[in-house]
């Protein structure tokens, strides 16, 4: 693939606000974290992601949500997957995403000559660390800073709306109490009651 240059970052940054092309509601997270659990049973061909853009979603998910001892990390949670199924349902929403993994790039080759993903680890650690702080970001970087904002949001929200995110969170739901006891002395004391 070419490289990316300034002017087509520019254009797909300006076709779409990105931060506005990354709304979700809870009905369209939740169909397409079941489509993404649904479709780990086979190997996954992205509809909406190019090769490249795919590979770099998986590794920018992945520095988001990493791996730890508590839980996989976002791709092993399908977080990918789910954004392909999210991104392929929302042709609004394109435009934004497209826009910023160009941008992405772009930072990339103007430092260091390569894409986010032939990046080095302290390399791609430099460009995200002008992106993820808003407050402390530099005006400059504003298209990247909403595109940071908009993918690690959606990052999360694949992440815990996954089977492996709620058990991440420990959440067990409506547990049936075969006897109420009513409320425990701590959680009283707690409230002051």
């Amino acid at each position: 693939m070419d490289k990316i240059n300034r002017r087509t970052v520019l254009q797909l940054l300006g076709a779409a606000p990105v931060a506005a092309g990354f709304t979700w509601t809870d009905a369209e997270a939740a169909q397409a974290a079941t489509a993404a659990q649904s479709a780990r049973t086979a190997p996954f061909t992205p509809t909406f992601f190019t090769a490249h853009e795919y590979a770099t979603v998986r590794v920018l998910v992945d520095l988001i949500i990493p791996r730890d001892d508590r839980s996989g990390s976002a791709t092993d949670a399908g977080v990918p997957e789910f954004m392909d199924f999210m991104l392929d349902e929302q042709p609004n929403r394109q435009t934004a995403m497209r826009g910023g993994l160009a941008w992405l790039d772009r930072q990339c080759e103007l430092r260091y000559e390569k894409r986010f993903v032939d990046c080095a680890a302290d390399q791609r650690a430099a460009v995200l660390d002008d992106i993820a702080w808003p407050k402390t970001a530099k005006p400059e970087f504003r298209h990247g800073v909403a595109f940071f904002n908009s993918f690690r949001d959606l990052t999360a929200s694949g992440f815990f709306s996954s089977q492996m995110g709620v058990q991440d969170l420990k959440y067990l739901g409506n547990v049936m109490v075969a006897e109420w006891k009513g409320c425990p002395p701590e959680a009283l004391k707690k409230l002051g009651v």
